[in-house]
């Protein structure tokens, strides 16, 4: 097991984050760091719904892109796009290129506007109160009772695109939960 951990700079970390440089990066400095903030909060919404059916490592090569097509995620802004921006949007091809994942980012933006609490608050409400860490990469789950009662919540306001497995994606990305790997240096 130690073996599967072990990076070729002589950091044990979890596993898939050995797999490519680009998440040597990301599992190091971001993935299960706690992150706050609507905007913030927002983009990583985003960019885990853009994921659905596809590699993370996609998502993660695009995201400048991303940012630059969706206003760096300022909720405010996107929520005004309108059918042009969708058209827009679709021939870009810096981006991921499905239309039923745009007009999710567009209707979630246009959802915060409607919140009577902020993003924040309401995303970090389903943070488990304890949460034990995972010894292996197969102990970790791909959906909780937290992440089920998120995407309940979320599909209430009128949020698309989320369901528990995005949600404990989500949850996980933003260290709401900490599935980092026992042996893990982040551990």
């Amino acid at each position: 097991m130690a073996e599967d951990l072990l990076g070729s700079d002589g950091i044990k970390r979890c596993s898939w984050g050995n797999s490519a440089p680009d998440y040597v990066l990301y599992h190091d400095t971001e993935w299960g760091v706690p992150l706050h903030g609507d905007d913030e909060l927002y983009e990583r919404l985003c960019l885990e719904s853009f994921q659905s059916g596809l590699s993370w490592i996609t998502i993660l090569r695009k995201r400048e892109s991303f940012r630059k097509a969706f206003e760096r995620f300022v909720a405010k802004k996107v929520a005004v796009f309108t059918e042009d921006d969708v058209s827009r949007l679709m021939g870009d091809a810096s981006i991921v290129r499905n239309r039923a994942k745009i007009l999710a980012a567009i209707n979630n933006a246009r959802a915060i506007q409607d919140l009577d609490v902020s993003l924040d608050d309401l995303l970090w409400s389903f943070a488990p109160a304890k949460h034990k860490r995972p010894r292996t990469m197969g102990d970790v789950p791909a959906i909780t009772d937290e992440s089920k009662a998120m995407a309940k919540e979320l599909k209430k306001r009128g949020f698309a695109f989320l369901g528990p497995t995005t949600c404990y994606a989500l949850m996980q990305a933003t260290g709401m939960v900490d599935d980092h790997v026992k042996d893990c240096f982040r551990a």
